[in-house]
């Protein structure tokens, strides 16, 4: 690490709260799947943004659309009709196969939205007493930092000291669909969950649960609420994870953000069936910036190039040679690898090693990951990686571990 580096990142721990724990990289360019410091150093981008630059950084076709935009008209606020917003939801509903758009700007945003419509609707259209609603959500969850989503976290370190908890949550295993059948009551609401789960270390439920739950949920007049903020988008080798078990039964709200905004600009919706969409009315819910004519001009973009490019076919296809290779590694390391199309976890023996050393020692040779819960590298490039780029990745991963193999 250059000494300019170290100098900025220490002028930046004194005006910006420490807030989050980043590699010791100021980074300053991105092309494709690669970005640049400072000091012009080339790294392939394993992180994605936590999958916000599914297209690639610097795309081109984004890149357009957003500089046409933004020279033409950026925002009104909802207070007018704008000629992007409704372009936008007809595509988003498109591609989903849903019926109605709620447009907000961050995935925590898009979040809060499903939990004030599932309430409304549990109070309007299944006849539950006021103030008891119950909403279930799955252990090991991660929606978000904002209070009410804190309120029904597991992680300890994301809540504490951020009480009194907002009420109204239950949480069950996740991929335990008995467990959700038995907490359901009458005033049971909806389900909240991921699909799989990503900030929990690309975990996997067992297969067909995701048909189970839809099922049960059925039955019992609950909403399933499923969260792609992080799967949706192409990121699991489908456009949406829900498609690998439930594609024609759907869930009755989608929660979409990150990749949606192609990497260039803030955007997040909550896309649901009408019936429960319809239960805002003018004044009920909203954000000034939330369809602004920028981000959905964008959204449509980003739209566009999951399903024109096929990202959600590279992702499979290039997904399973990324664990195919990392399973070939012959290191005592790795415990297990978890993966859905190019989002990929990697276990360490943290008797041996800590998965932050190993993010450590990738950084110095070119691969930007990060750990999650001190065990799980997760691996999530863009979808327009190249496999000559993984190629060039396995075999700097494929040292890292040696040398740490040759130290244990």
């Amino acid at each position: 690490m250059e000494n300019k580096q170290e100098s900025w990142i220490q002028h930046e721990e004194q005006v910006v709260a420490h807030n989050y724990a980043p590699l010791h990289v100021v980074l300053s360019k991105g092309k494709g799947a690669k970005v640049w410091d400072m000091d012009g150093k080339e790294y392939l981008d394993f992180m994605s943004a936590y999958s916000a630059v599914n297209a690639g950084h610097g795309n081109r076709r984004l890149l357009s659309v957003f500089m046409e935009q933004a020279s033409r008209l950026v925002i009104t606020s909802r207070a007018f009709y704008n000629d992007q917003l409704e372009p936008f939801a007809t595509a988003l509903c498109d591609v989903t196969g849903l019926d109605m758009v709620l447009p907000m700007n961050t995935g925590a945003e898009a979040v809060e939205t499903a939990i004030k419509a599932a309430r409304k609707w549990g109070y309007q259209k299944k006849g539950i007493e006021a103030d008891k609603a119950e909403i279930i959500v799955s252990s090991g969850n991660f929606h978000g930092r904002t209070t009410t989503i804190v309120s029904f976290s597991d992680d300890l370190e994301a809540k504490a000291e951020y009480g009194p908890y907002t009420p109204g949550f239950k949480t069950v295993p996740f991929g335990d669909a008995q467990a959700l059948r038995d907490a359901i009551t009458p005033n049971t609401v909806a389900f909240l969950t991921e699909p799989m789960q990503g900030e929990g270390g690309i975990i996997l439920p067992p297969k067909g649960w995701l048909k189970e739950v839809r099922d049960i949920c059925t039955e019992n007049n609950v909403l399933l609420v499923v969260d792609e903020i992080q799967t949706g988008m192409g990121r699991t080798g489908k456009n949406f994870a829900f498609e690998h078990e439930i594609a024609d039964e759907k869930p009755d709200m989608l929660l979409l953000a990150k990749a949606l905004g192609g990497g260039l600009f803030p955007l997040s919706a909550c896309v649901g069936k009408k019936d429960v969409m319809e239960v805002f009315t003018p004044g009920t819910h909203g954000s000034t910036w939330g369809g602004n004519p920028l981000a959905c001009a964008i959204g449509k973009e980003a739209i566009a190039i999951l399903v024109e490019d096929q990202l959600a076919d590279r992702s499979e296809k290039l997904g399973a040679y990324l664990v195919q290779q990392l399973e070939a590694i012959n290191t005592s390391l790795i415990t297990e690898i978890r993966g859905a199309g190019l989002w990929v976890g990697v276990d360490i023996d943290t008797s041996k090693v800590e998965a932050k050393a190993v993010a450590k020692a990738l950084l110095e040779k070119g691969i930007l990951c990060k750990e999650t819960h001190a065990k799980t590298l997760r691996l999530a490039p863009p979808l327009i990686i190249t496999k000559a780029e993984i190629d060039w990745a396995i075999e700097q991963i494929k040292g890292v571990l040696a040398s740490f193999d040759a130290q244990v």
